[in-house]
């Protein structure tokens, strides 16, 4: 039994292709004057296939669906006070699917450290966020992504990444910049 241990670690770092599910908490928040500064409780659920180059280098390709909230702030009337309505929403609920394209580095043969960019599509917003709601988010996000990988035995990983948005998220006008922001931890399992 101890023998079997660190092979079943070792079997996701020989070279090949290697197929893995993945699912995180994802704690996500979007900056600007418009929203809360506080990071909320979310999922993310994945499918990756890890492409071992050598022992301690990866390309890393992702299909994720990622649940994004947030919070509107107190000043989002004062912004946008011309198309708020009592009707919209406090709470902002986004899901994405995004694909993240990752080196992943080897420090060790058990712990990588990840890094490289990352899209997001969006797939739908909640419509009665303003008057025009649906057309409130821009339909993609471009973010870097940097994190830690590590194979555990019995073909398990366990990862944490802290995703960063680099474009403007508002689609209503130039007035405040939205930008998403998400910390994940998850754990894996390479088939």
């Amino acid at each position: 039994m101890v023998i079997l241990i660190p092979a079943f670690a070792q079997q996701a770092t020989k070279p090949g292709i290697h197929l893995g599910i993945k699912a995180d908490a994802n704690l996500t928040k979007i900056d600007g004057q418009s929203y809360s500064d506080a990071f909320k409780l979310n999922y993310s659920l994945g499918a990756y296939a890890k492409l071992q180059i050598s022992r301690l280098f990866a390309l890393q390709p992702e299909l994720n669906f990622v649940q994004s909230t947030s919070t509107v702030s107190n000043h989002f009337g004062d912004i946008y006070n011309d198309i708020a309505n009592p009707d919209y929403r406090k709470n902002i609920r986004l899901n994405y699917l995004s694909i993240p394209l990752l080196a992943s580095i080897g420090v060790t043969n058990h712990f990588f450290i990840q890094v490289g960019p990352q899209y997001g599509i969006l797939m739908n917003d909640q419509e009665n966020l303003f008057q025009n709601g649906k057309d409130a988010f821009k339909k993609g996000d471009f973010s870097m992504v940097g994190g830690i990988w590590i194979e555990l035995p019995a073909r398990l990983n366990v990862h944490a990444r802290y995703v960063i948005g680099l474009s403007n998220i508002n689609d209503i006008d130039n007035r405040d910049n939205w930008k998403s922001q998400a910390i994940q931890v998850g754990l894996g399992f390479t088939f």
